[in-house]
């Protein structure tokens, strides 16, 4: 069984999405935006899981939360993109990392394509930190929520003017 909220944040409408073993998915620009009625809390699983990342969301948006403790429902995508993902949720809050320095985590540094192909498709953004991955260079690179998305995710977490090609 899944559960599915769409509500409004201080950065635009989100859609968080989850099964009975976590959350499954977040996304950031849902086509339909309007508040969709939430299952009373509790009343399973699925829509607990959903009730909470969207309480860790809404901190973390607003500066209060760094880290997000709720499950994740890793059953989505491939072996190898899932590899990815878990990596990533590796990197510190305040900290970005390569294309390069993630493929050198999952089997070498001619995955770095790999890894930017698996990043955009990674159902969990924000949580599943790859707003944290840039280029080699310093540039952004890629974000699937988009760029200004990314440029706002950064300059929460203090690296926005650490980077080069960041405007």
């Amino acid at each position: 069984m899944t559960h599915a909220q769409t509500f409004k944040t201080p950065w635009g409408w989100v859609t968080i999405t989850a099964s009975e073993k976590g959350v499954t998915s977040i996304d950031l620009h849902p086509p339909h935006h309007r508040a969709t009625k939430q299952s009373p809390v509790g009343a399973d699983a699925a829509a607990s899981n959903v009730s909470e990342a969207q309480a860790q969301l809404l901190s973390y948006m607003d500066g209060a939360r760094r880290e997000f403790t709720f499950p994740v429902d890793w059953s989505a995508g491939t072996s190898f993109q899932r590899k990815v993902w878990k990596a990533i949720t590796r990197i510190p809050y305040g900290r970005v990392r390569s294309y390069q320095w993630v493929a050198m985590r999952v089997g070498g540094k001619q995955y770095a394509r790999a890894v930017g192909m698996a990043l955009g498709a990674n159902p969990i953004p924000i949580v599943v930190p790859c707003h944290r991955i840039v280029a080699h260079d310093g540039s952004l690179g890629g974000f699937s929520g988009g760029l200004p998305m990314k440029r706002r995710l950064l300059n929460l977490e203090g690296t926005l003017a650490q980077l080069r090609h960041a405007r």
